[in-house]
């Protein structure tokens, strides 16, 4: 048996909740992953996973086996993290996630990375989810999300404040009444972002900073950023989203800003990683690059056209 390999599968078997998610992450078969596992129980002669045919758990003697394994796997972890951190090239595989809404932002520093850095290869996922499901559990080094998971055991850095701004069309207005107070929203036809952190609800602060919300309801609920700035150009509704999503057509009145009394509540674009005292030298002069661009690009979430 190999000690090392099956210590490592029975940790990532926990960390991962499953065996086939384990084995994604380690790219080895269920088979071998279960077998592993199994012979590390044998050698042990402590049962210490229960399985059923729904879910794996920790057995109380498993969960102390896994705490010091977890412990050991991290320490060579960072001992292997500091040799390479002397290394002047970084190498290996660097797998991001971001929000397709950032897509515009994480592009350029995506190329600019590539190309100086040729020995990481960079695998970049890109998802609808505002808040997405633990990234770290998925193999993920760094994700790029626009709001930070209210609960998360990964360590957050704020790369950029925003607020949602309401837009629409010119010719929206055209055929119908300029709403002048979120309660009007309610007789209009808003667009819904399927993975919106409010549902079907507006949520606003009033000049005297008082909170209020307003139930809407549209005919167009979509994930796809590229449909709803489509359908907001055409004019089919009101879309309450991020100004860096707008920022162009704002800019060249394509889109119109409403509501100029009322703001939204303050959100982060945050920078998503695991715990760990060293951080490998690719994802850190990735996450330097990440923090120079949104500097650079504050106008894209905060430079709205006079109203």
């Amino acid at each position: 048996m190999d000690r090392m390999a099956s210590l490592t599968s029975f940790v990532r078997v926990v960390e991962s909740g499953g065996f086939s998610a384990a084995a994604r992450r380690l790219d080895l078969s269920t088979t071998t992953i279960s077998n592993q596992v199994q012979a590390l129980e044998d050698s042990l002669g402590v049962r210490l996973l229960n399985r059923t045919t729904r879910r794996v758990g920790l057995t109380e003697i498993g969960r102390e086996y896994y705490e010091r394994c977890s412990q050991i796997l991290q320490q060579l972890a960072e001992a292997d993290e500091i040799t390479s951190a002397l290394q002047v090239t970084p190498r290996g595989r660097l797998r991001l996630r971001c929000h397709q809404a950032l897509v515009r932002f994480i592009a350029p520093v995506a190329t600019r990375f590539s190309g100086d850095y040729p020995g990481v290869s960079l695998d970049l996922q890109t998802d609808t989810m505002i808040v997405p499901p633990d990234p770290a559990r998925e193999g993920f080094d760094l994700a790029i999300m626009p709001a930070s998971p209210p609960d998360s055991t990964l360590v957050r850095r704020t790369l950029a404040k925003w607020h949602y701004v309401l837009c629409c069309a010119p010719a929206y207005l055209e055929t119908h009444a300029t709403p002048r107070h979120p309660a009007d929203l309610a007789n209009h036809n808003c667009l819904l972002y399927a993975h919106s952190i409010f549902g079907n609800e507006f949520h606003f602060i009033d000049p005297a900073d008082n909170p209020t919300s307003t139930r809407v309801s549209g005919n167009l609920v979509t994930a796809s950023v590229t449909i709803m700035r489509a359908a907001t150009t055409a004019g089919l509704g009101l879309w309450l989203c991020p100004p860096f999503l707008v920022s162009d057509l704002l800019a060249s009145g394509a889109l119109v800003t409403l509501l100029p009394d009322y703001r939204t509540q303050e959100l982060e674009i945050v920078a998503l990683y695991p715990h760990r005292r060293q951080v490998s030298t690719k994802v850190r002069l990735l996450l330097d690059m990440l923090i120079e661009r949104f500097t650079d690009e504050r106008r894209w979430l905060d430079a709205l056209p006079d109203r």
